[in-house]
């Protein structure tokens, strides 16, 4: 298993763990996830996990996959806190809007990508409670991202098809390796 770093925070015992994050090739990103039946402890400290892997890292979202984890959950904050989205399912999206994407599975690479300005993804929260979050620009697009990595999608999924194929061979053959 990869190495885990492990951080003190909040005083003696309270151990985070920080999870190295799933890169593009890596088999776990292409599955599409099982839905979470156990709302227990171990979901919480995944949780607890996945927020503090996601600041890590830095970024604004993080789903299970990205961690090797093949649950249907997701973490994200834009900006008022971290918030936990188990079994999501996107039920509305509209509008258009165009921007620059990037993703902790391909790091270093940010790509214009043309989403639906408005999301609403209903779920679960850790409690196994009915939850909802709806959201344009920067929520929609968080919410659309990660439940795509659930669905076993990688945003150069949404790229056309002659920049995706471009894409998949620098990343296959970066430059370094040739």
């Amino acid at each position: 298993m990869a190495l885990i770093f492990w951080r003190i925070l909040f005083g003696p015992g309270d151990l985070v763990a920080i999870f190295p994050i799933r890169t593009f090739g890596d088999p776990v990103l292409s599955i599409k996830t099982k839905p979470v039946k156990r709302f227990d402890d171990p979901l919480r400290r995944l949780s607890e996990d996945m927020i503090e892997t996601m600041y890590e890292a830095p970024g604004v979202g993080l789903a299970a996959p990205q961690i090797g984890v093949a649950k249907r959950m997701f973490v994200f904050d834009v900006g008022d806190g971290p918030e936990v989205m188990v079994n999501p399912k996107l039920v509305e999206s509209s509008g258009a809007w165009e921007y620059q994407e990037g993703c902790l599975s391909v790091p270093g690479h940010y790509f214009l990508i043309s989403r639906p300005a408005f999301a609403r993804a209903i779920g679960q929260d850790l409690d196994g409670q009915p939850i909802e979050f709806a959201g344009d620009e920067l929520l929609g697009r968080v919410l659309q991202h990660e439940i795509d990595h659930l669905d076993g999608r990688l945003l150069l999924t949404r790229l056309p098809p002659a920049q995706r194929s471009e894409v998949y061979s620098e990343l296959q053959n970066p430059p370094s390796a040739r």
